[in-house]
């Protein structure tokens, strides 16, 4: 007795421990079950969990009442309602009411009905819905009791759909196409999926027919759409897969992912596309488990992840509920009719804490992990395996292992030594569509023998595919036009092949105008304000190297020529016969220093010497030859002061001769012609300025002759004179009859075939036109200043994104000021640029081509007296050699005899003025 008293007292805890454990362990547990009508894989899932349970009771929980409700998707929610009432109003008048709630609702108006029921009435409920926090619109806001006894576990199509997040954030993917099928239900994704990530994206559930799908697909395409995510079943995959096929949408331009809940390779007829494929990947054992089910229980809804996943969440929740119920916490659970509840006092569940049983609960091989998080945020750590298929001709050419990801919020992409997705970026690659326009665009053949574009638009593209990593492939707009509207609303050129979607950006200079800001987008400008100006051909100015000469009329030099003889002749006649002069009073005249006869020679000389500054000289001694000299005198005054008057401003006046000056000129006048290249935006300009002239006198004219206005308010708009100029209307019309050149060259052609400055044709256009047109030829001119100033941008499609990046580029290029070393290269420093003659203007002094005659003169008259020496030199030399035979003998001393018969030298002065009376000679022969 003394052994078995201490027997009894630690036998009978033991068995009461063991009661307890087996009572426990024996909880009964009542169910209510809810899932969509459509939803096979829960169905399975769930009714192989209670099959499975009934048939191992080892797993401790005995199965009471199972209430099922199938609701219809897009069903009445009354009616919804009123069922599951009576469902719950029958199970507690059986005093079996539920103690769990199996919510397997993915998504929708009946999923959120379900969530408003249970919380209302305060029933212990895990939920397998689709949503992250904020998704569950009726749970939204728990307390924190009902966060414990309304729990929310993510199904596994919720969590492997942010492999795509991943995939985005990664691959920097800025734009992105989802296709997906039913077994993904990604209504809620739309926005939360990508949020905060800088990717345009578009997610569309699959067509129903081929046809569709593909139109599908090109739709996407059309939308500049090049990232592409297949999700749902294989089959769903592969009919994607095969619409992109048929619209070209394979190759660099493009990437595509496949992402499935199946586990089998990926199949399609594509002829040569490269897919990365993500698919869940199962341990052996869970395959077995798997497996399992299927023979044992009839699990064979697909897909296979979803009903695993929906036996291990009945599993789950089933077993915490028997812990919850084991362990006396249903004990004081008052369970509420719906005609019993009461909005404003509704039923509270302190301490009930379903959340922490479910964490505790063992599941044999569970599917993944389970990361627990507030509702929206609990979810299955999946491994989906990255595969790379290359498929050639419908069949699998290779296969590459590249990684795994695990699931998570954000989840994790681990790649294989030597394995990424570096080289399966899409390749961004915009159609460029441009119009040839030196220096911005011109074309060449390379040394490839391919022909290529360069220019200042053609580097600017160039350094912004640097910044935001595109590529370009260029081609020029059909029609050569930089885009127009005609009357019927239609749109040439560069603007037609943005808004027929044919081209993505439009490279070239093109004007910023409202008309055109109506269908497609336009970035910040690249260029500074640009006007119109007008082109003419450069006046040729006629030089002469004796332009001085022409001066005067031929007749007025004959004049002066002949004054100049019959001056010279009347003072020689008047020296000769005047009493008075010099050669008639020799001896009146000799002790004078100055002695002057004038000769006809003599003559000659004073007139033509007095007509320049260095004067005549000695004036006739007889008054009479002196009045002739001094009307000589006056007379060569006013020749000389108006040649040189007149001189000046003929050498000016042919530099100044520049009859058009402005665009005002232009219209002014009618013997030069003017356009400008049609289809362009000044010919835009040039007409609708004559459209609104129009508008404006119809619109005055209608005020004038409105018989509503009063007589004193009709008379304040009566004038002679309409009050709007006219000038644009008559431009306009000018053009059309002078004919708009169909391009540039033949403009500049017309330009070049005028006869002068004040004839011909004259071509009005952009700045940068004319500008670059003067700067590689020599015979052109830019008249006038700028007007009409536009900037130069790029354009893009209407609604683009792609507005946003290049206008970001090309600020930061002209941050950089890389836009100003562009000009500099393309203006500046361009290899086309002409060196031109200066052009002579008012600074610019008198050019040698038109004074170089008087350096001719120069040399004429240099010339005449090296021919007159000559002729002097024979002339004494040889007709009067018995005078002075040697110009020695005048410089020698002349020896004579004297009183002694010797013969002594002379005296030079002597001999001069004595009586050998020999002459003063003043040239030395």
């Amino acid at each position: 007795m003394t052994e078995h008293t201490p027997r009894g007292s630690w036998y009978l805890p033991i068995l009461l421990l063991t009661l307890a454990a087996f009572k426990s362990v024996s909880a009964q547990v009542n169910l209510l079950m809810v899932y969509e009508e459509n939803n096979q894989p829960a169905k399975a899932g769930l009714m192989a969990a209670i099959q499975y349970l009934k048939a191992n009771p080892s797993e401790g929980v005995t199965l009471g009442r199972q209430d099922t409700m199938m609701v219809k998707p897009g069903g009445d929610i009354e009616v919804t309602v009123n069922a599951t009432c009576d469902i719950l109003d029958a199970a507690i008048d059986a005093s079996a009411p539920p103690h769990i709630v199996l919510d397997a609702t993915t998504t929708g108006m009946m999923s959120e009905t379900m969530k408003s029921f249970t919380r209302a009435l305060a029933l212990p409920t895990v939920s397998a819905s689709y949503g992250q926090t904020g998704d569950l619109r009726e749970w939204r806001d728990l307390t924190p009791d009902e966060q414990k006894f309304l729990v929310q576990l993510m199904p596994p199509g919720d969590i492997m759909v942010q492999a795509i997040r991943d995939i985005v954030r990664t691959q920097n993917i800025t734009n992105a196409g989802i296709i997906y099928d039913s077994t993904f239900v990604m209504d809620h994704k739309y926005k939360s999926l990508l949020q905060n990530l800088p990717c345009r994206h578009i997610m569309v559930m699959i067509e129903s027919t081929e046809a569709a799908i593909r139109n599908q697909t090109k739709r996407l395409k059309d939308a500049d759409i090049v990232n592409f995510f297949a999700v749902g079943t294989l089959e769903t995959i592969s009919k994607v897969l095969d619409a992109a096929t048929a619209n070209n949408m394979f190759g660099r331009k493009y990437s595509w992912y496949g992402l499935s809940k199946d586990r089998n390779d990926i199949q399609c007829g594509c002829e040569n596309a490269t897919v990365v494929f993500l698919r869940p990947s199962m341990t052996t054992e869970t395959k077995g488990r798997l497996t399992m089910l299927k023979q044992s229980y009839q699990m064979n809804a697909m897909p296979e992840i979803d009903a695993m996943f929906y036996f291990n969440f009945a599993l789950r929740g089933i077993k915490a509920a028997g812990q919850l119920a084991a362990q006396g916490k249903y004990t004081n659970f008052k369970f509420l009719k719906c005609a019993a509840f009461d909005e404003n006092n509704p039923p509270a569940r302190e301490n009930f804490d379903l959340k922490s049983a479910l964490q505790a609960v063992k599941v044999v091989d569970p599917l993944a992990d389970i990361n627990w998080g507030v509702n929206g945020m609990s979810y299955l750590k999946i491994i989906m395996t990255m595969d790379k298929f290359l498929i050639l001709r419908g069949r699998t050419a290779k296969r590459d292992a590249i990684g795994e990801w695990e699931g998570g919020m954000p989840g994790s992409l681990m790649f294989k030594a030597g394995q990424n997705l570096a080289d399966h970026q899409a390749v961004t690659v915009y159609r460029v569509t441009t119009v040839q326009q030196p220096p911005f665009i011109m074309k060449r053949t390379g040394a490839d023998g391919k022909v290529e574009f360069y220019g200042y638009c053609i580097e600017l593209i160039n350094e912004i595919k640097n910044i935001i990593k595109f590529e370009y492939e260029i081609s020029e707009a059909p029609d050569g036009k930089f885009g127009t509207m005609d009357e019927n609303m239609q749109w040439n050129g560069m603007i037609k092949e943005l808004i027929e979607k044919r081209a993505d950006i439009a490279l070239a200079p093109l004007s910023v105008m409202a008309e055109r800001e109506n269908v497609v987008d336009f970035t910040v400008p690249y260029y500074d304000l640009v006007g119109i100006t007008i082109l003419m051909k450069k006046p040729e100015v006629p030089t002469s190297l004796f332009k001085f000469l022409t001066v005067l009329e031929p007749e007025v030099w004959i004049c002066i020529l002949f004054a100049y003889g019959f001056t010279s002749i009347l003072l020689y006649i008047f020296d000769r016969f005047s009493p008075y002069s010099y050669q008639n009073n020799k001896e009146k005249y000799k002790d004078d220093d100055e002695k002057r006869e004038f000769t006809f020679k003599e003559c000659l000389w004073f007139c033509m010497t007095s007509l320049t500054p260095q004067g005549g000289g000695e004036a006739p001694k007889n008054l009479s030859g002196r009045l002739v000299a001094a009307t000589w005198w006056l007379f060569g005054f006013i020749i000389i002061a108006s040649y040189t008057a007149n001189l000046a401003a003929f050498l000016t006046v042919s530099r100044l001769d520049t009859p058009i000056e402005s665009l005002d000129d232009l219209a002014n006048q009618y013997k030069v012609q003017y356009a400008p290249v049609n289809g362009t935006s000044t010919m835009t300009y040039f007409e609708r300025m004559a459209y609104i002239e129009n508008k404006f006198y119809e619109i005055w004219k209608d005020m004038s002759l409105n018989d509503s206005m009063s007589e004193v308010e009709r008379a304040k708009l009566a004038v002679w004179d309409y009050p709007v100029s006219d000038k644009y209307t008559k431009m306009w019309q000018s053009m059309q009859e002078a004919g708009l050149p169909a391009t540039m060259e033949s403009a500049v052609e017309r330009v070049r075939k005028s006869t002068s400055s004040s004839e011909g044709f004259a071509f009005i256009g952009d700045a940068t036109n004319i500008r670059y047109e003067v700067l590689t030829a020599c015979d052109l001119l830019s008249i006038g200043d700028e007007f009409s100033r536009k900037p130069y941008a790029l354009a893009v499609q209407k609604g683009s994104p792609l507005r946003d990046q290049l206008s970001g580029a090309i600020l930061k290029l002209l941050n950089q000021r890389k836009l100003e070393t562009l000009k500099e290269r393309w203006w500046n420093q361009n290899p086309e640029k002409k060196v031109c003659e200066k052009d002579d203007d008012q600074s610019d002094g008198i050019s040698i081509e038109n004074i170089g005659g008087v350096f001719i003169v120069i040399f004429v008259g240099i010339g005449l007296a090296c021919i007159t020496l000559a002729f002097e030199y024979w002339w004494y030399k040889h007709r009067k050699g018995g005078k002075i035979t040697d110009s020695a003998k005048v410089l020698s001393v002349q020896e004579y005899p004297n009183s002694g018969g010797k013969r002594d030298k002379s005296n030079f002065n002597t001999d001069y003025n004595g009586e050998y009376n020999i002459a003063p000679v003043a040239n030395p022969w």
